[in-house]
C-alpha cells in the first residue's frame, strides 16, 4: 500500500450522502392524525400500529384501539415489521396522568436484512411520534407484560403518588 494508492483512492468521486435514502417515508397524513389522537385526553383512542408499506419503504397506518397492551399485542405478527404508539393512564383519582409508550415490533419471521434497516426506520417514526415516556422492543408476544410495562411508565414519570404513604 502505497501513499499514491491513498491519494487515488480518496480522491474517487463518492456518491453523496443522503440520509432520506437510509429513512423511511413518514409523510402519510393519516400517522400525524393517529399520533395526536392517541395523545388527545377526550379521545377514547389509547394505541395505533404503524405498520411497512408493500414496498418497504414507507411507514402506513395500521390498526387503532381503545383497549390495553394486551389488545393491542394482539395486533403484533410473527411475519411482520410495526410501531405502536401507545397512551396508558397513571396515577389516582386526585391525579391522573396520561403516559406514552413508543413500541417497535419485529416478529421471528423477518428477515435480518429487514431487522437491521428496523432500527434506522425508527427515526422517522419518531420524527411523528415525539413525545413518549417510554420505548420499548421486542420480538415475542410473550415478551409483552402489561404490568411490567405499566411499571416502568411509572418508574419512568418520577413521582409515585398511587396512595403509597
Amino acid at each position: 500500500w502505497t501513499t499514491e494508492f491513498f491519494l487515488v483512492l480518496a480522491s474517487r468521486p463518492r456518491p453523496p450522502h443522503t440520509p432520506a435514502r437510509e429513512m423511511c417515508d413518514v409523510s402519510d397524513p393519516a400517522l400525524q392524525e393517529a399520533y395526536e389522537d392517541v395523545r388527545n385526553d377526550s379521545s377514547p383512542t389509547t394505541w395505533v400500529t404503524f405498520e411497512y408499506d408493500d414496498s418497504g419503504k414507507a411507514i402506513v397506518m395500521g390498526q387503532s384501539g381503545q383497549g390495553d397492551i394486551d389488545e393491542l399485542k394482539e395486533q403484533f405478527r410473527d411475519d411482520a415489521r410495526q410501531f405502536a404508539f401507545v397512551r396508558i393512564t397513571t396515577g389516582d383519582e386526585e391525579s391522573k396522568r396520561a403516559k406514552f409508550i413508543l413500541i417497535s415490533w419485529c416478529g421471528a419471521s423477518v428477515s435480518a436484512l429487514k431487522r437491521a434497516k428496523m432500527s434506522v426506520h425508527k427515526a422517522s417514526v419518531k420524527e411523528v411520534c415525539r413525545d413518549f415516556a417510554i420505548e420499548k422492543h421486542f420480538e415475542s408476544q410473550d415478551e409483552i407484560d402489561a404490568e411490567e410495562v405499566r411499571a416502568e411508565v411509572i418508574k419512568a414519570g418520577g413521582a409515585n403518588y398511587s396512595g403509597n404513604s
